[in-house]
């Protein structure tokens, strides 16, 4: 992310001229320093909070009256974060995903928009409950919230102070925080009561927050730097989300796009500068790999791609790392049973075909299972295998992911022939192969070019928003733009779901470039 000459900062630093006070001009030091600083800016409004009139007299002395001045705008008016020896240099600010996982931070130079570093670490708050709900229900215990948020800051400020100290800057030059996540996170950040978010009628502290200062969520960087939280638009719905859309710009064009979001849940976001609608639901862990007995997160030694070929019924299996296999992750489940689907090893069921799959099928305890890779090649010295509760869980999740992508685009009367571009975010889309999920029935059946994969958008909003004061301000405008579909009493949605538990889906026409190879009866996957 670099600099752009239109985008204007809303955190800067200016070196003011302050002429020295006199007999003849006894100006006060604080007025005079704002006066300055107005003149310097070309604006009518600038104030300095309580905290600092108390050291400016002797900080414009040890300066010799030769300061820079580090502001942001609020509003329409700029407040004094701090004062520094004119000569002082380097002006930073830090970007945050709080993700339920992992938490991702930006370092990032605010003089030129520029990434320092970006680096992640396991959220700590994993040690209490792996998912938001395990972790709402212990923040309504005795000291639970506290618990949680002290864990997420000390974790936090232990990967600042590695930063400042890699990059050799002091942690109070980091003058600016930007920080999204979905609205559970949000509130755990900081320190807000959760318990209402998950009971009826599903109601969060807030949906949207003035700038704070870092002090008061007690990190540490310099105590007056604001910190900007993304808002939510509902329980469901997370400034994660609104972050993805600023990052997307599909809030920007005139044609209608589509994002989803795959990680708790599979989020929906569809629309144009003009409006947008967004709905939310559980669809994310299967895609993940996160259900499969042998799914893991990517990484060395695991399966990212599968081909088979329909032809010889051979496996040509991808390894992250070039390592003996561990595992599979969302990505190569998805390509593992499109393959087996495009190969006649499952049928529309998902169920596996005997005669088709050979010698590779076993079943352990009535449960069939299908033999990946063997337990002579695999790294873990046992058979990797894929179950056929794997492939049902998978099912389950795609059903749910195309019902939400059917359900929110009938509700809008736009067919997915009129989708200009169906941006894919996170880990999910950076790795998936929209042919092997469109196989599958998960996504629809567009020309594959429609596709594109966004990374993580959620550190992306962020750091837009961090660096340009246009993308801040667009926030509010874009969570006032979006109107939230309600999955959890929406009857449509169970009777689409019942039809798209097939591969494609029980209504074939909805994939016409889906043609299952019809191999002989003799062959089998080798």
């Amino acid at each position: 992310m670099g600099s752009n000459s239109k985008e204007k900062p809303w955190i800067q630093g200016v070196v003011p001229q302050v002429i020295p006070p006199s007999l003849e001009d006894n100006t006060a030091d604080v007025d005079r320093l704002l006066k300055a600083i107005k003149k310097s800016m070309g604006t009518s409004s600038v104030t300095a909070g309580f905290s600092l009139l108390k050291q400016i007299p002797r900080r414009l002395r040890e300066c010799d009256f030769s300061v820079r001045a580090i502001l942001y705008k609020s509003h329409d008016t700029w407040q004094l974060i701090d004062i520094q020896p004119a000569q002082s240099t380097g002006i930073y600010g830090l970007a945050l995903d709080l993700g339920t996982s992992t938490v991702v931070i930006r370092l990032m130079d605010l003089s030129t928009s520029k990434i320092m570093e970006e680096t992640n670490f396991h959220n700590p708050q994993i040690e209490i409950g792996p998912d938001v709900l395990s972790r709402i229900h212990f923040a309504a215990t005795k000291g639970g919230l506290e618990k949680l948020q002290s864990l997420l800051i000390e974790a936090l400020n232990r990967e600042i102070n590695r930063l400042t100290e890699t990059h050799a800057i002091a942690p109070e030059s980091i003058a600016g925080i930007s920080a999204a996540g979905n609205t559970a996170m949000t509130h755990l950040f900081l320190g807000l009561d959760p318990y209402w978010i998950i009971r009826e009628p599903y109601i969060p502290v807030v949906n949207g927050l003035q700038l704070l200062r870092a002090s008061d969520l007690g990190i540490c960087v310099h105590p007056q730097a604001p910190v900007l939280v993304f808002p939510n638009v509902g329980s469901y719905f997370g400034g994660d989300l609104i972050a993805g859309i600023l990052s997307s710009g599909i809030a920007e064009g005139e044609d209608i796009s589509l994002l989803v979001d795959v990680g708790t849940n599979a989020e929906v976001v569809i629309g144009n500068r003009d409006w947008l609608m967004a709905c939310a639901g559980a669809a994310g862990p299967a895609l993940e790999g996160g259900v499969a007995g042998m799914g893991m997160m990517a990484g060395p030694g695991v399966i990212d791609r599968v081909a088979i070929d329909p032809e010889t019924g051979r496996f040509d299996i991808n390894v992250i790392g070039h390592q003996p296999p561990v595992g599979i992750c969302g990505s190569g489940l998805i390509d593992l049973v499109a393959q087996l689907f495009l190969a006649g090893a499952i049928d529309m069921r998902g169920k596996f075909v005997p005669a088709r799959c050979g010698p590779r099928l076993a079943v352990r305890d009535g449960v069939p299972h299908l033999i990946i890779v063997s337990s002579t090649h695999s790294g873990t010295g046992e058979h990797l295998t894929l179950s056929q509760p794997d492939i049902d869980a998978l099912i389950r999740s795609k059903a749910a992911m195309y019902t939400i992508l059917t359900t929110i685009s009938n509700t809008v009367n736009v067919p997915f022939r009129e989708i200009h571009r169906f941006y894919v975010a996170g880990t999910f889309g950076a790795y998936i192969n929209p042919g092997s999920a469109v196989t599958l029935g998960m996504i629809p059946d567009l020309p594959l070019d429609t596709y594109v994969p966004l990374g993580n958008t959620s550190i992306e909003g962020a750091s837009r928003a961090l660096v340009s004061a246009r993308s801040r301000d667009r926030i509010s405008e874009i969570r006032d733009m979006i109107t939230y579909l309600e999955l959890n009493v929406n009857q449509e949605f169970m009777n689409l779901f019942s039809a798209a538990k097939f591969i494609p889906h029980t209504d074939r026409s909805l994939f016409p470039s889906v043609k299952p190879y019809t191999p002989s009866p003799n062959l089998s996957l080798k």
